[in-house]
Parts: structure tokens; C-alpha cells; sequence
């Protein structure tokens, strides 16, 4: 596809936080952006990052890295929103809802404000109820406000998956669809090494894959997250990474296959909520959502995970 390495690309990132500022560290490298501009109400903290940051460009390519206003984002290509309260040790991504909904209420209507046409990529947990909020105070078409939903955990899939088969994680395809969360499911059913299904694999793999191995790896997908902010505070390397990639499809215009979240609209039966299912990425946000074929497991437990999300959202009042 063609991409717009003529043009200067903008990005904002509103939360200099550790995924914020882990995020604008990875961008910096990967080059993709003439221009990021950090955002943040501890206007010191966005500062130090953005000088700590500076010091870096002589290794990399050119680009500005600044702090900014909300007014920054009016002709930014893509504003990426960190922001919002910590998870705690042992505290679920939806029990931070509360919190976050009240920061999202400020945040929103001032980038609303600036006037923008970017793309709004939401990364504050919970992820799925946090780009609904924003879907409903923005005002943006669908197709503009998308989430990072499950890309970190279908990346946590292949990684496992690769591992337990002795494969690169490239030459593994496999999703993670639903909520960014404890409901979301693990489609089996389509997973494939190099073309062939798992199943067909395992004669070759000569390891274990029986449905106990198999729901092992899939918990270590799902609670990720807990023992890693249990020991250092927080999760910030492979979301920042996960990030770059979404960016760098929406910059490019790549038409990339990646499971976002974005809202529903009568797919599988379901709408009014934001989950993730593969998406076809492009400068514009989500092109069109692949309604892929699932199994009777897969598509109910899909149906489970727009429920809980669908209650929280409730709860909160949008």
C-alpha cells in the first residue's frame, strides 16, 4: 500500500506515565514520526521525558519531541491516549474503571475541542470500556476511536505458542479476540503454525498439546499482567511496543490485520461495546472488522466477554 513518507506525521501522546513515555521512547527509535508531542498534567514529568528523550536523537532519525497543549492535537495524525490511574497489585483492569472514567471526562472534550481529525488510539485500562467512553463523549465516527484491546495478548499468544513448538513467534498465527481482560478467549480453532492448523502441528511439534497444555498457556496469556505488576509496579515494554505497531499502521496507511478494539455494530450479534476482534488497520482507523469463523466455545465465549463489558459500561452510565 502506498504510504505517506512524504508528509510530516504528528503524533501526541496525552500521559507520560511509564506506557506513555516507554511508548514515545519506542516511537523515537522506530522513526516512524517527524513530530511527537507529550501531554501530561505533571507538566515537570512531561518535560523531563521529553529532555531525557532529546538527548537520544543524535542516535536515531530526525524528529521534534516537545511538550504541547491540548491545541497540539488539532492537526495531529494519531493521539494516543495513556492516561488514567495505575492498576494496583491484585486490582483487575475493570476495577480501574471509576477512576479513569472521571480523567477520560476531562481529558475528551479538550482534544474535542482542539478541532482534530486524528485517529484517537486509546491504551488507558480498562481498555475496551475506556474506548467506549471515549466513542460516546468524542463524538467521533466508529472507525476513529480505536483501542490497543488485544494486541499485547495475541502477541503473549504467539510468544507461548512459539516457545512450547520451538518455532520463531513470526512463522505463528494465532488471536486473542473479546475484552483485553479475564474474559477474553483464545480462538483455537484458527490457530496455525506456518499454514497448519495447531492440531495438524503437534504430530510435527512432538510435544504435549492436549487440552490441559493447552489451557496452561492460555492462562499464562490471560494473567500476564498480574505477577509482572507484582514485582515492578507495571507493564509498559511490549504495550509500548504493541502501540508503535498500531501507530505505524495508522501513519503508513498499511492496511494491517490487527486485533483492536473498536465498537461493534451487529457483528456476531452484538453492539453497543467496544472488544477486539482482527481488524483491518489503515490511515483512517478500522477499514472493516474480519468476521472470522468460530466454534461454538469460541463465539460464546465472545458473546460472555460483550456482556461484562456491556455491565461496566452500564454501571458507569454510558
Amino acid at each position: 500500500m502506498a504510504g505517506r513518507k512524504d508528509k510530516r506525521t504528528k503524533v501526541v501522546v496525552i500521559g507520560t506515565g511509564m506506557v506513555g513515555s516507554t511508548f514515545a521512547y519506542s516511537l523515537m527509535i522506530n522513526g516512524v514520526a517527524s513530530e511527537i508531542v507529550l501531554i501530561d498534567a505533571n507538566e515537570e514529568r512531561a518535560a523531563s521525558e521529553v529532555a531525557d528523550l532529546n538527548h537520544g536523537l543524535p542516535f536515531v532519525r530526525p524528529a521534534v519531541i516537545r511538550t504541547g497543549e491540548y491545541a497540539d492535537c488539532a492537526d495531529a495524525d494519531v493521539i494516543v491516549i495513556t492516561a488514567g490511574a495505575a492498576q494496583r497489585p491484585g486490582e483487575t483492569r475493570l476495577d480501574l474503571v471509576g477512576r479513569n472514567v472521571k480523567i477520560f471526562e476531562d481529558i475528551i472534550p479538550r482534544i474535542v475541542a482542539s478541532g482534530t481529525h486524528g485517529v484517537l488510539v486509546i491504551a488507558s485500562n480498562p481498555v475496551d470500556v475506556m474506548t467506549y467512553v471515549t466513542y460516546k463523549i468524542s463524538g467521533f465516527p466508529a472507525n476513529q476511536v480505536i483501542g490497543s484491546g488485544t494486541v499485547l495478548d495475541t502477541s503473549r499468544f504467539r510468544y507461548l505458542l512459539s516457545r512450547h513448538c520451538g518455532v520463531d513467534p513470526s512463522n505463528v498465527h494465532a488471536y486473542i479476540i473479546g475484552e483485553h481482560g479475564d474474559s477474553e478467549v483464545a480462538v483455537w480453532s484458527l490457530a496455525n503454525i506456518a499454514g497448519l492448523r495447531f492440531s495438524e502441528y503437534c504430530p510435527i511439534c512432538g510435544h504435549d498439546c492436549g487440552p490441559l497444555r493447552k489451557e496452561d498457556i492460555f492462562e499464562q496469556v490471560r494473567t500476564a499482567a498480574y505477577p509482572i505488576i507484582k514485582a515492578k509496579g507495571a507493564t509498559y515494554y511490549a504495550i509500548g511496543l504493541a502501540l508503535v505497531q498500531i501507530v505505524e499502521t495508522i501513519l503508513r496507511d498499511e492496511h494491517s490485520v490487527l486485533t483492536v478494539s473498536s465498537l461493534l455494530q451487529g457483528e456476531y450479534g452484538l453492539e453497543n461495546v467496544c472488544l477486539s476482534l482482527p481488524s483491518l488497520v489503515n490511515r483512517h482507523g478500522v477499514a472493516k472488522k474480519l468476521l472470522i469463523s468460530l466454534n461454538e466455545k469460541e463465539e460464546e465465549g465472545l458473546r460472555n466477554s460483550a456482556r461484562v463489558l456491556q455491565e461496566v459500561i452500564k454501571a458507569v452510565g454510558y
